[in-house]
């Protein structure tokens, strides 16, 4: 099985900045895109951005030009940067992992349970 275990999140105020950690561990065959989704309350889980393994990125516009995500393939990690923090970008984030395992050769998507990021005066 994979691992995905997100830190990183906490209170701020708008305009401020956070970075958000992904670390996957486990029995990892390959890790193909990694992402970072968020869910506010009575809202669905969107996605906020993805990272192919080979390095093709994809933001939601409504974080184009304010966040940056990164990824280091050795680590197995996923970094979302967050400038110009926004009140509707309060949700809790969740780091997302398409990988095949040593015991499972299927592309597999896995969650970690998610760390919430408050932004609010």
């Amino acid at each position: 099985q994979v691992q995905v275990v997100e830190s990183g999140g906490g209170l701020v105020q708008p305009g401020g900045s956070l970075r958000l950690s992904c670390q996957a561990s486990g029995s990892i065959r390959t890790i193909y895109t990694m992402g970072w989704y968020r869910q506010a309350p009575g809202k669905q889980r969107e996605l906020v951005t993805s990272i192919t393994r080979g390095g093709n990125i994809n933001y939601a516009d409504s974080v184009k030009g304010r966040f940056t995500i990164s990824r280091d393939n050795a680590r197995n990690a996923v970094d979302l940067q967050m400038n110009s923090l926004k009140p509707e970008d309060t949700a809790l984030y969740f780091c997302n992992v398409d990988a095949t395992t040593v015991y499972n050769y299927a592309r597999t998507f896995y969650w970690g349970q998610g760390t919430q990021v408050t932004v609010s005066s």
